[in-house]
């Protein structure tokens, strides 16, 4: 079911090299952004009215209005079931416990008597939020987006969801209901490349967004490579992944189960395990199967997407060589169920996410440990970080400087303005102490 990668020996090599051995999904946002180019420039040039034919054509319902009414939230929040409520509140509950330690706070430098430089940190204006609705209902990703944006400051926020024929072309009600939970009143039936274009532009309906955050297929990630420079995203988000890190100690029915539930998501969902121990090998390659056979989604999800060329278990001679391999990697989720989990977990550079022995599994992350599950997909946890507060927030800064400030450094600046032969820059200085720079104290 899973294939196996042997790293053992001399056939761990270095840098590059080893990223190209390791197990990865095929994502091509290049040539999908040609395939969205002519669906976002339609919903420009007609907005509501297009966003209205592609929802047809997509999701297979006619809308009679883009925007959600404020009653269907209201219905949802009622209709909701008291259990499911209660594990939201307390997913919202701990999310904003953990993001609200996040905001920064304003900081002033004085940098010599009377300069000083002073970093503010403000909310971006208006964003858009993207909760998907294909094969599974995300309202955990509502949480995930809306509660960084609120505790940011952000003072505008509209979330899209598509349309699902099912429910008379609303977005899921368990979605509308997360928003009504989270004081979102701004909804909009509007999925994939469409949304992002609708937040883009904007549309009768909808203003545009300043930024789009939220995962999604590869028409959002495709539109959003589309939309760059004219908005902010997130990131390019891909197929979701696991990596677990595992020696002997770890069990290898906890392990079996963490692969099993990311590649529910998908099938091409990538579940890696990277372990020295042959025995544990072993044991989850034949946990695997009797674990697959009793849940859901078998044959259009798990399967392809353990037998994929995006999952494999790695064989390495130790937990040194390990962390080299889960580094290049650079997993979105990064469980370590090793002896001493902590210590391993210190030493890793690369990873979305960190979840630090047996009873830190990644579906604890999805929900309610109060850290966020958007996160870098792709290896691209080598560069990115995840949605936090800090996304949602620009930092300015000030400058302040008395006259005798500027002229304790004035000649510097002149001199760095003429070795870039750029004099007009050291005029600038000249023209305040009336063209004479002043000397150095």
């Amino acid at each position: 079911m899973i294939s196996r990668i042997d790293l053992r020996g001399d056939a761990l090599p270095e840098g590059p090299a080893l990223r190209d051995l390791l197990p990865r999904a095929e994502f091509d946002v290049q040539a999908a952004l040609e395939k969205v180019r002519p669906i976002c420039e339609d919903v420009h040039h007609r907005g509501d009215a297009a966003l209205i034919d592609f929802a047809e054509r997509f999701d297979g319902v006619r809308l009679d209005q883009v925007r959600v009414p404020a009653a269907a939230l209201t219905r949802a929040l009622e209709e909701l079931d008291p259990a499911v409520r209660a594990a939201l509140e307390e997913s919202i509950r701990r999310a904003r416990t953990v993001h609200r330690e996040q905001r920064r706070s304003t900081h002033t430098t004085q940098v010599v008597p009377g300069g000083s430089v002073t970093e503010k940190w403000v909310p971006v204006e208006r964003v858009g939020l993207y909760a998907p609705g294909g094969r599974s209902v995300y309202p955990s990703s509502v949480v995930m987006n809306v509660v960084p944006a609120q505790e940011a400051g952000v003072e505008s926020i509209a979330l899209a969801s598509p349309a699902q024929a099912e429910f008379s072309g609303l977005p899921h009600p368990t979605i509308l209901a997360a928003c009504a939970l989270l004081g979102v009143d701004e909804v909009y039936a509007a999925g994939g490349a469409t949304a992002v274009a609708m937040f883009a532009y904007g549309t009768d309906s909808c203003p545009p967004a300043n930024m789009v955050t939220g995962p999604g297929n590869i028409w959002v990630a495709a539109a959003k490579r589309y939309f760059t420079g004219k908005i902010g995203i997130d990131a390019e988000a891909g197929p979701t992944e696991i990596a677990v890190l595992a020696d002997d100690t770890a069990d290898p029915v906890h392990v079996a189960s963490d692969l099993i539930s990311q590649a529910e998501h998908d099938p091409l969902a990538a579940a890696v395990l990277v372990t020295d121990s042959v025995e544990l090998a072993d044991a989850v390659e034949k946990e695997l199967e009797p674990q697959v056979a009793a849940t859901r989604h078998v044959d259009d999800r798990i399967v392809p997407a353990l037998s994929g060329k995006q999952s494999a278990i790695v064989l390495v001679d130790g937990i040194d060589e390990g962390l080299r391999v889960v580094d290049a990697y650079g997993a979105e989720h990064l469980e370590i169920q090793t002896a001493d989990a902590t210590a391993v977990a210190d030493r890793v550079r690369n990873a979305g996410a960190i979840f630090i022995g047996p009873w830190a599994p990644v579906s604890l992350g999805d929900y309610a440990a109060g850290s966020n599950h958007v996160l870098p997909t792709g290896g691209c946890a080598c560069h990115s970080s995840g949605l936090s507060v800090q996304s949602f927030l620009r930092g300015i800064h000030i400058v302040d400087y008395t006259k005798d400030a500027l002229a304790e450094v004035a000649h510097h600046v002149v001199t760095l303005a003429e070795a870039e032969d750029l004099p007009a820059h050291g005029a600038a200085i000249k023209a305040r102490f009336g063209w004479k720079v002043p000397e150095s104290k």
